[in-house]
């Protein structure tokens, strides 16, 4: 059995149709051509007649992520998608064969049927070098790196917590070994170096301190809830003089566990209490579905931080926050080339 990482779109845009229909499409634009009967050589070929404005190394690193998906993936394989702008992962078996439907809605005309297994495992569940194995630029590769599969797997029979396991011997022999992994995206890896350290000095009441400390340093004046009892109370926040100014925020703060519907129908309820007109809910493990479907509903009174939206507000404003945080979080920043060979045709 291995271990495939399927992206979802750059920005997660094809991930709900993953979910919804228990399947890992293939999605590049304008690709209506059965793989299953393209070996190596015309796979290439067909890839160059299509995408005639490509050069060959991004020719060979397209072919080397579709041959795998129809040919080398089998039914028991499991599959990794990183969730966009979640801070999850969701977690298949594959059920089927490839399956080409020449009928499909342009870019979904390749697809293997899953079932979901797990589709919100916190990233922070995950050991550190296993977070590297999800962090390929690929849309589409086999991940064997820090024996990714095996620990993977005794994570699942070990209620999806990191657990240790002995040596494990892989199977070298794919014709494709080439694209797997061979180029990282150094940026996530960076995010995910971020965030263990964040849940390691910032976990429990600590991560409210966090909190309060880039709201003082986008100009809000705060006052935080004293460990213990809060009534649902965890800040508030106002810009002005004192405080006084508006918005009024009420923020609510849940460093573990993902956040379900009560909790964001509590927020509400706290908000209308203390007279605050904006609420925040920062969860470092995410949102239930039924949160996500209030995010129109409530926009011009509720925004909702994920783990990924805390680090991006938190390197907005790192520069302004307290020498106490920095001391705790140090960062530099660093500059590196983007690799010129995207995953998949725009």
């Amino acid at each position: 059995m291995a271990l495939w990482l399927v992206r979802g779109g750059s920005e997660g845009e094809h991930e709900e149709k993953f979910l919804s229909e228990n399947r890992v499409y293939v999605t590049w634009d304008g690709l209506n051509v059965d793989l299953s009967k393209l070996e190596w050589d015309g796979l290439l070929k067909k890839l160059q007649e299509i995408y005639d404005d490509a050069g060959k190394g991004r020719i060979t690193n397209w072919a080397s992520q579709l041959y795998p998906f129809a040919h080398e993936m089998k039914k028991g394989d499991w599959v990794v998608m990183p969730r966009k702008g979640k801070s999850v992962i969701a977690i298949a078996e594959i059920e089927g064969e490839y399956q080409h439907n020449p009928k499909g809605e342009d870019p979904y005309f390749h697809y293997r049927p899953v079932k979901w297994i797990k589709t919100d495992i916190p990233k922070s569940n995950f050991d550190q070098d296993v977070l590297y194995s999800f962090g390929a630029f690929m849309t589409i590769c086999r991940l064997q790196r820090n024996d990714a599969e095996a620990r993977v797997r005794a994570m699942a029979a070990n209620g999806w917590k990191a657990t240790s396991i002995g040596p494990v011997v892989h199977d070298k022999s794919t014709a494709t070994d080439v694209s797997t992994e061979q180029s990282l995206d150094i940026e996530q890896i960076a995010r995910d170096s971020i965030s263990k350290r964040i849940i390691a000095r910032f976990k429990g009441h600590a991560m409210e301190r966090l909190i309060e400390a880039v709201l003082n340093a986008q100009g809000y004046v705060t006052y935080r809830s004293p460990e213990g009892a809060d009534k649902g109370i965890d800040i508030l926040a106002a810009q002005g003089p004192l405080g006084f100014g508006r918005p009024r925020i009420c923020v609510q703060v849940k460093s573990g566990g993902i956040v379900d519907h009560p909790t964001f129908s509590q927020l509400l309820g706290t908000m209308q209490s203390v007279q605050a007109e904006q609420g925040l809910l920062v969860s470092w493990d995410g949102f239930k579905p039924t949160v996500d479907k209030e995010v129109a509903k409530e926009f011009f009174r509720v925004r909702l931080w994920s783990q990924d939206t805390l680090i991006e507000e938190l390197l907005a404003v790192y520069d302004k926050l307290d020498p106490k945080i920095r001391a705790e979080l140090p960062l530099k920043r660093v500059w590196t080339l983007v690799p010129d060979t995207e995953s998949e045709p725009a």
